[in-house]
């Protein structure tokens, strides 16, 4: 008996050939390949998109963000200090671990949907909402023990003889605290909005 009459090996040469053989049209082995390229090219392209939503030039493109907390940043230590460093708008509000990023911008679709009906599209309707959405990022950043922050900054990192003396005692009072960077320094970045504690 040979190879040839063995049932399993008939089938799968049946099979192989039938993947590949020319239909009407395609063979399933260039549809496969086809399909894979046209994935390729649209994770490329989602991917670079998403990237581009990170970018200064993005976040800015709308007016109640350039107009109002645009603004403020640029009068911050993120946008202009003695190092030479700035932080963006992504640097602090967008996680760098992809997961945790895809889910922001799932998160922000709600921000586009503001942003077309109008929620805050005049200096007065943002500061009346300026509260509400500081306390919603604050609550975030502190259940994610400021992850963000936590990009550039660590306790480790950090020269305390360095500081001034308050500054010192502040930041060691919350390393034995265990307190996250949100819990301290609320208008780092944009206008504290007035609070009831």
């Amino acid at each position: 008996m040979t190879n040839d009459s063995d049932p399993k090996r008939g089938f799968l040469r049946r099979l192989w050939s039938w993947l590949w053989r020319p239909s009407a049209r395609w063979s399933l082995g260039t549809i496969l390949a086809v399909g894979g390229i046209a994935g390729i090219i649209f994770w490329g392209g989602f991917n670079t998109f998403m990237e581009y939503t990170n970018t200064e030039e993005f976040c800015v493109s709308c007016h109640e963000m350039r107009d109002n907390v645009g603004v403020e940043w640029k009068q911050s230590a993120h946008y202009k200090n003695a190092s030479g460093v700035r932080a963006i708008c992504s640097d602090c509000h967008v996680p760098k671990d992809w997961t945790a990023k895809l889910w922001r911008k799932i998160q922000a679709t709600n921000e586009l949907y503001h942003h077309l009906i109008g929620t805050i599209d005049t200096p007065e309707k943002f500061e009346a909402k300026r509260a509400e959405l500081a306390e919603r990022v604050w609550a975030a950043m502190k259940a994610n023990d400021s992850r963000e922050c936590r990009n550039c900054h660590s306790y480790e990192a950090m020269d305390f003889h360095k500081q001034t003396l308050r500054a010192q005692e502040k930041m060691r009072e919350g390393l034995e605290q265990g307190k996250t960077c949100i819990e301290c320094h609320t208008g780092i970045a944009h206008k504290r909005p007035p609070r009831d504690d």
